[in-house]
Formats: structure tokens, sequence, C-alpha cells
């Protein structure tokens, strides 16, 4: 039996005994770790373990850790990462990506270290003006040529320590004015500034083994549906982007979509997605979900193998070389 096409988050740091039963039936595709679910390293590493014994295979666990306002992981135990942008302020353009390449470095260190071996990251939405601050200090740029160039160096770093990246938000979260955890932001550009500007870095990254939309609705492309539950905006990203990889929603219980949280999930579906991501941990929904997504099959069952395939064992490197020099270019901002 192939795995179903969702991916789990779970209620806090230990299984229950409910969510065990429940995880081992639904067979998901992987798993995605939030704050509520860490209290330390060794307790982590147990759970990412666990979590992986109650479907009996190596599953993708997953977890936000950009750094700056989104990251899971933090102190006593990890670093602390200032916001990416930062990176790019008061430095020339070849010291800022070699940072930004150390800094990911060691944040896949990291992850790979507590068996997480997917990162949600890089973000490759380029913010317009007037755009919610939802994105902001978390884009690695401007224009679409400096976030596709620091995106592929994001993914780079985290491939090299053994950690898949997530592009996302597909096909671009930059010209939104409202927050998608929220409402749902609907943006009106011309679809020749979305080719020009939104989707250039999503083309350059096509090639990236995991992808994730934007609750987003493109007026120009489909004015009814956000782009997770549109047939046409996924197919644009399919054939006109060129993205090859596994898609997966973003949160299906974020603000922007409506209507029961399975219906979302069988849209999602419907529309093109390989994956549907539940984040809350809530076991209802969590079993709502379940019964309205499909096992894995066809084209996204063979995605889902090249994503897990494209896992690799982290290149050897000095790590504490890495982080010594990541302190001569920034400075402070890694502390544990």
């Amino acid at each position: 039996m192939a795995p179903r096409a969702a991916i789990f988050g779970l209620a806090g740091p230990a299984l229950t005994e409910r969510e065990r039963a429940f995880f081992a039936e639904a067979d998901p595709w992987g798993f995605i770790l939030f704050e509520r679910n860490v209290e330390s390293p060794g307790q982590l590493r147990r759970l990412v373990a666990e979590l992986r014994e109650t479907v009996g295979r190596a599953a993708p666990v997953l977890i936000d850790q950009e750094g700056g306002r989104v990251a899971r992981l933090g102190p006593p135990h990890w670093r602390v990462w200032p916001p990416v942008a930062d990176l790019f302020v008061g430095r020339d353009e070849v010291t800022a990506l070699e940072a930004l390449w150390l800094r990911y470095r060691l944040i896949a260190a990291e992850l790979h270290g507590l068996g997480i071996d997917v990162n949600c990251a890089p973000v490759l939405d380029v913010p317009a003006p007037g755009g919610h601050e939802v994105i902001g200090d978390r884009a690695l740029g401007r224009d679409g040529q400096s976030v596709a160039r620091r995106g592929r160096v994001v993914a780079s770093a985290l491939k090299g320590g053994g950690v898949l990246p997530v592009i996302k938000h597909l096909p671009g979260h930059g010209r939104a004015r409202t927050d998608s955890h929220r409402e749902l932001p609907r943006v009106d550009a011309p679809v020749e500034e979305l080719r020009a500007v939104d989707f250039a870095p999503f083309r350059a990254l096509a090639g990236e083994p995991l992808g994730m939309t934007a609750h987003v609705v493109y007026e120009a492309l489909d004015p009814e549906c956000p782009a997770t539950l549109s047939p046409r905006v996924v197919s644009l990203i399919r054939e006109e982007i060129g993205f090859e990889g596994l898609l997966m929603t973003d949160d299906l219980e974020m603000g922007a979509l409506s209507g029961p949280v399975a219906e979302r999930a069988a849209k999602s579906i419907a529309a093109g997605c390989d994956v549907a991501l539940h984040c809350s941990g809530d076991l209802a929904a969590m079993e709502a979900v379940a019964g309205a997504v499909p096992e894995l099959a066809g084209e996204a069952l063979r995605r889902a193998g090249r994503a897990e395939a494209a896992r690799e064992t982290p290149n050897e490197i000095d790590l504490v070389a890495v982080e010594a020099r990541y302190r001569e270019l920034v400075g402070e901002g890694v502390d544990a």
C-alpha cells in the first residue's frame, strides 16, 4: 500500500496513544513539527523516531526553520538566527551569499542531527510595494533575479547537510496585501507582471524536489479559487513554471481557505496538488482530512518517491570552522 496524500502535525511534545493508532492507520506521507512539539534535543530525536515507527518507514519529517520570525527551534538548545533579509544589508553580494550558505548549512546540521530531513525553506516570494509584512524580512530579495540566485544557495546548503528544501509559496506570495494565515489575499497584477517577476524564482528552482502552494487568488489566472484549490493555477505551476517536484499545500487550516477542512483537502488534491498539509495536530480534523484524500498514486507517487530518493547523507565539513566563518562575516546572531 502507498502512503496517504497527507502530511500531519501532532498536538504536543509526545505522541498520545490515539495519535499513534491514527497515524498507523492513516499512514500519512510525512509529518510536520512546530514549537509546541519541541522541548529538548533528546526528546525531539525520540519523537521523530517514534513518528516514523508509527508508519513503519523513514517518512519525511518537516519543520519551518527559516530563522528570524519563522523558527520552530530556538534557545536554549538551538541557535538564534536574525531575519534573512539582514544578511543583505551593508554587505556586498559575494559576502552575503557566503554568509547565506553558511547559515543554512548550520541549520541543516542542527536539523539532520535531530532526524528532521525537510526544511520548509527557501521563501522565493518577491515582495511588492504595499505587500503585507507576512513575507517582509523573510524575503531573500526585492527582485526576481536576486531571489532566484539566493534561493539556489539556500537549497544547495540544505541539501549538502542532508535536508531537503521546500520552495514556497508557488506561484508567489509577495504581492498579497493581506495575511493568508487570517484571510484570503487577492492579487490583481497582470499576468505579464507575474511572469516577469513573481514566477521567475520558481522557474529558476523548478527542479527542486518539494514545493508548497500559496493560498492566494491571482485574478488574472483564476478569479474564483486560490492557487491551492485552482486546477488552472496548478497547471500553470506544472507547465509554465515547470515545477517537477512533489507539490504540497500550505496549511489547510489557514484563514484564507473556507469550508470544512475535508472539503479543502479534497479540492486541493482534485486541483492537482500531490499532498495535503494539515498542521494543527487536531485529531478530529486530521481524521477528516485522511478520509478525504487518497493514497498516493500515479505521478504523485512517483514524485514522492523521487523526493525521498533525493535525501542525501551530509557531505563532510568542519562545522566548527563553518560557524567561525559565519561569525566572522556576520557577527552576532548564532548564539544558542
